[in-house]
């Protein structure tokens, strides 16, 4: 997603104007736009004319409007989102007040009003246009002299350096030079990763190459990550992955992400998990009950105890119509935040966020056993 501009006040009123670029951008702008907000968009209007002897014609203008947004459906097949409303704005094509549905796709520039951008929303904004905060493996492709260092997002893959660098060839005499080339390489292909690669993000990093690159590549970086007591490397050292190309050039990308070593490897990633989160909730439900709850009754009386370790909320409940029943979403996740819990927010186009939809789509793992919520859920069931 690109941002063209954004202007939002203290009071959490503004504009933001945004381009949809990838299909997975369209899912971003369906989570941001709701009932009642205002969207400008270039359109296509039929409009009739009348020539002077009398007979009507229509043709199809294109003009730009504002709606009211009344009702959104998303075709997730056409990647398009269809917004109906009212016009809001003066058009010479349109009357104030007149019904239109505003089509947005890909590659179309639309600008969004809100009464209030609350901290989902523009989370939301700053995750879609910064791909870096969502891409959670990153791959480096090699081969002796060119290197490519990338991330990878659930919808694209972003080329963050390109390392070309002239390697003497290795020949009698001139051993040293091929060796310094070497260093050099490794030198600049070790300082992209530093700085392109997010490791408290990424999950995952895949150094992929043909022959042994890969390996005397990995054996430098980390002989330097001791030599410079490199932390960083060190730490996120099993996040590190060595893997087959056959080339360093970046299409060799494609084999090596279905390497079934890699597929596994990769299987913790955003995805993977929510997952795992559902699953360690189910977990505690089972084993330790008074420590895991859902519902939203029950997640406010922890949340205020500030018992939340973690919680899980599905993306839908931002979606509502109800725009106060909106804000206690977001006021729950704003607190279990401040309160020092872990916030995971399920999208409900996975299957992990369908199954949290049929807990309510709000559920929690408590810090503390709260045995008293537990009697709640009995007494309700009694009376």
């Amino acid at each position: 997603m690109k941002l063209i501009h954004k202007e939002i006040d203290k009071g959490g009123q503004g504009v933001v104007t945004l381009i949809p670029e990838e299909p997975e951008d369209m899912w971003h702008a369906y989570n941001l736009i709701t009932e009642g907000d205002a969207v400008k968009s270039s359109t296509i209007r039929k409009v009739q004319s009348e020539s002077s002897t009398g007979s009507s014609t229509s043709n199809r203008v294109r003009t730009i409007l504002t709606i009211t947004v009344e009702s959104i459906d998303f075709d997730t097949q056409a990647c398009m989102l269809r917004l109906k409303g009212r016009n809001i704005e003066e058009n010479q094509y349109v009357k104030m007040g007149a019904y239109h549905t505003l089509d947005l796709e890909l590659n179309r520039k639309f600008t969004l009003r809100k009464p209030e951008w609350d901290s989902v929303t523009l989370e939301r904004i700053e995750m879609a246009c910064d791909p870096t905060k969502s891409a959670d493996v990153a791959s480096v492709i090699m081969q002796e002299g060119l290197a490519y260092v990338c991330l990878i997002t659930s919808s694209m893959t972003l080329v963050r350096a390109k390392i070309d660098v002239n390697i003497p060839r290795k020949r009698k005499g001139f051993a040293q030079q091929h060796e310094k080339g070497l260093t050099k390489f490794y030198e600049q292909v070790m300082q992209a990763i530093l700085r392109h690669i997010d490791f408290d993000v990424v999950k995952c990093i895949l150094i992929a190459s043909p022959g042994f690159v890969r390996d005397q590549f990995f054996e430098y970086m980390f002989q330097m990550a001791v030599k410079l007591d490199n932390k960083l490397l060190l730490e996120n050292k099993s996040k590190f992955m060595l893997v087959h190309a056959s080339s360093g050039f970046k299409h060799s990308l494609k084999e090596v992400l279905q390497d079934p070593a890699v597929i596994v490897k990769m299987s913790d990633t955003k995805a993977a998990g929510e997952v795992k989160a559902l699953e360690q909730f189910y977990t505690t439900l089972q084993c330790e009950p008074a420590k895991a709850f859902y519902g939203k009754k029950h997640i406010e009386i922890a949340n205020e105890a500030q018992a939340i370790e973690m919680l899980l909320i599905s993306d839908k409940l931002f979606r509502c119509e109800d725009v106060k029943l909106r804000k206690e979403y977001v006021h729950i996740v704003d607190t279990v935040r401040e309160s020092g819990g872990d916030v995971r927010i399920f999208s409900s186009m996975h299957v992990s966020g369908e199954q949290l939809e049929q807990l309510t789509g709000i559920a929690a793992i408590l810090r503390f056993p709260m045995p008293e919520l537990e009697e709640d859920s009995d007494d309700e069931e009694n009376s």
